[in-house]
This record gives C-alpha cells, structure tokens and sequence, in this order.
C-alpha cells in the first residue's frame, strides 16, 4: 500500500508483545502504518504506554482507567494520570468508559473514574477513548450531561446499532471499528455505512480481534491494511480513498504532529 494509514487504538504493552514488539512495530511501519496509538487500562500501563512511546518514533500514548480496572483504581490515580498529559506523546484519555458485559458489579466505579476522566480530558484540551460493551445507555446518560463540545474523541471497537451510532455523531465522536468488521456474521459492515468517512477511524484492537484473513492468531497493527481494504469494499471505494481520509481524520483529532 502506498498511503499512509493509523492504528487508533492497539495495546502493544501487553505481555504477547514482549518477545517480538520491535519486529511488530518495524513490520507496521513496512505496511505503510505511520502512526500508533497504544492504550492504557490502569496507572501502571499508563506509565508503560508512555514508555513505549517514548522508546518508538511511530508510537503514541492514551493514558487512563479501564472500565474492567475501575474497581481496582483509587481517586488517587487520577492525580498521577493529570501528571502524566504533560509528556508531549500523551495524546489522549483512555480507555475510559462503561462495561456491563465483564463488570455488572462495578457501575458506581466505572461511572466515577468515567465521569473524572472526561473532566481530565476537558480539563487538558485531550481527546478521550470511549470503551462501551452493553452499557450504550449509561453511556450517552452521562455524555448527554456535558455541554455539546466539552469533550471530543472516539467510541472505539463498535458494537452498537446504526441508530446510537447516529447519537454518538450527534455529539461530534469518531466512531472505529475492529478487525470484528471482517467478520461475516458480525452486521458491523452495515452499521459502519451510517458513519460518514469524514468520522471514522481504523484500529486494530491489538493483539485481539484479528481481521480476515489473520483471524484466530495475534493481532498487530500492520493488519489495519485490512480493516481498511474491508472498508473500502463496503464503500466501494478504492483503498487508497480509506487511507487517506481516516489518517486526516486521526490526525485531526489526536493531533500527532502537535
């Protein structure tokens, strides 16, 4: 591929990185990737999402609390996190968020830390990384008390129909979808046709949710060309045209070159 493309949202701290994450990023970059966004879950990979980005030219930092983590975090975290904005390759909040799949017993936790870090992101003029698994509701509850404008970002690895996708772009989010667009029983591939390209965003979700036709192994965010050629089909549109417009689109919102 001869245009540039961006993985919005991978975890390449994660321990399945660790005996070839130099190979990982070098074979990105050799698959015309000229930007990745690696996220954090809790204040420890906050630190080493950071690390990484320091270490990797391409590489760039979310910091934040996982909705999973929430029940772990302590208010204190937060102060460290605010601290942590200051470094130049922090480029965004997250992932943050609501989810009632994995934690039912956690609502109160995840609403705080996800109400304290839209603050944050407010606060430092940071884009945010929304995570929303069957929580679509409490969600938009709380996004719907900020002013339209308060915070900007991204609802990363949709799920949800093309009706809430509607409300999130009514609130000004990007919305992204994982390598589960692929998939052939997914429905994603016409729900993603009620974004507008001028919205969207490509990640990978490393290392989970490898697309077709990397499927069943790790996922690594060279595979975003094949996110983005799944795109460009449902579109009818060439590749070429996906490329460009989510990298301007990406830029735009974490604004990499700042």
């Amino acid at each position: 591929m001869n245009h540039t493309l961006i993985d919005s949202h991978c975890h390449l701290q994660w321990n399945k990185f660790d005996l070839d994450r130099d190979e990982v990023i070098e074979c990105a970059v050799e698959s015309g990737v000229s930007a990745i966004l690696t996220l954090a879950t809790d204040l420890r990979t906050s630190y080493s999402v950071v690390e990484l980005a320091e270490k990797y030219e391409i590489v760039f930092a979310a910091i934040g609390i996982h909705p999973t983590d929430a029940k772990n975090a302590r208010p204190a975290d937060l102060d460290e996190i605010l601290k942590l904005t200051a470094h130049p390759k922090v480029v965004a909040i997250g992932e943050t968020g609501m989810d009632f799949y994995w934690e039912k017993e956690s609502t109160e936790a995840q609403e705080y830390y996800f109400r304290e870090q839209l603050r944050l992101a407010a606060e430092t003029d940071l884009p945010v990384v929304i995570h929303n698994r069957e929580a679509g509701a409490a969600t938009l509850k709380i996004l719907n008390t900020l002013p339209v404008g308060t915070v900007r970002g991204v609802f990363h690895c949709f799920a949800e129909d093309a009706e809430f996708a509607k409300k999130v772009l009514n609130l000004g989010f990007y919305i992204s979808f994982t390598g589960n667009i692929t998939y052939k029983k997914s429905g994603l591939p016409e729900i993603s046709q009620a974004v507008p390209l001028d919205r969207l965003l490509l990640e990978t979700d490393s290392p989970f949710l490898a697309p077709v036709p990397k499927r069943g192994k790790r996922n690594e965010p060279a595979f975003v060309r094949f996110i983005a050629e799944k795109h460009a089909e449902i579109r009818g549109v060439d590749v070429s045209k996906i490329a460009d417009v989510t990298t301007a689109n990406a830029n735009s919102l974490f604004r990499f070159a700042r």
